[in-house]
């Protein structure tokens, strides 16, 4: 009887302490449990994207990362440039009629009330074509030869009025990246400056002054490319001015032509 009781006393304390045991063990797997379940979170976290800001918010950090000295003579060139193009864009696009209208009704008038009543008709019409039409009927009285030369001066002058201002807008477009890149190589030579007298390698003193010193240049090489984008459709919306000028010049003379045989 007595070595029952010990043998069940034996069991008894093995089981008390393999419960003990697993007791103490619960706590920390579940501590385990919960920092994987965090780590996981965490890393899901992650590797979700950020909430992007607005294009306009980046650029602006952007620009104020940069730094006013070299940044700021970059944002002034494309200020002027977009200035002086939209402009341009605004005149020549006033400029333009309906040129197949107003070469009829030239036609029109000069067949039925004369050369006074085409050139009241012109002279309260806007755009380069009507005063170009505007000089030559003035010249009739001396003569189809007179006639055409002032068709062909005033298309000229008419032509440089219209290609105003480009040059100003080609110069914004050469000085904007020559801009960004001399602020580049300046803010590379301050970040090896910035090496040197810290008389160490260090990744963040190097990426600092390289990361300002290439924010120059990228905004250089934005601003030159919008102001391109202009330039090119100013200079195409010319071309298109001036072929329409000269096709309706030469049914000028041949209309005049046609008036002084009647």
């Amino acid at each position: 009887m007595k070595k029952l009781f010990l043998v069940l006393a034996a069991a008894a304390l093995s089981f008390s302490a393999a419960y003990a045991q697993e007791a103490e063990q619960a706590p920390a797997n579940d501590a385990a449990q919960t920092e994987v379940v965090a780590e996981t979170a965490a890393v899901e976290t992650a590797t979700e994207e950020p909430a992007g800001e607005p294009m306009h918010f980046a650029l602006m950090k952007k620009f104020l990362e940069g730094g006013w000295g070299w940044m700021l003579p970059v944002l002034v060139c494309l200020v002027l440039g977009l200035a002086i193009s939209i402009e341009r864009i605004l005149y020549l696009t006033f400029a333009q009629i309906n040129t197949k209208k107003f070469v009829a009704k030239v036609e029109e008038l000069l067949e039925s009330k004369g050369i006074e009543a085409a050139k009241e008709y012109c002279r309260n019409t806007r755009g380069p074509i009507a005063s170009i039409y505007y000089q030559g009927l003035m010249r009739y009285d001396q003569g189809l030869e007179a006639v055409e030369k002032a068709v062909v001066s005033y298309g000229s002058v008419q032509q440089g009025l219209m290609e105003s201002g480009l040059s100003w807008i080609g110069l914004f477009i050469a000085l904007s990246p020559s801009l960004g890149f001399m602020g580049t190589v300046v803010g590379m030579i301050q970040a090896f400056d910035d090496i040197e007298r810290s008389a160490t390698m260090s990744p963040t003193v190097v990426a600092g002054g390289i990361k300002v010193a290439l924010l120059t240049t990228i905004m250089g090489l934005i601003a030159a490319v919008i102001l391109q984008v202009f330039f090119n459709y100013i200079l195409s919306k010319i071309e298109s001015q001036v072929v329409n000028m000269e096709d309706t010049s030469i049914s000028l003379v041949d209309m005049l032509t046609a008036y002084s045989k009647r």
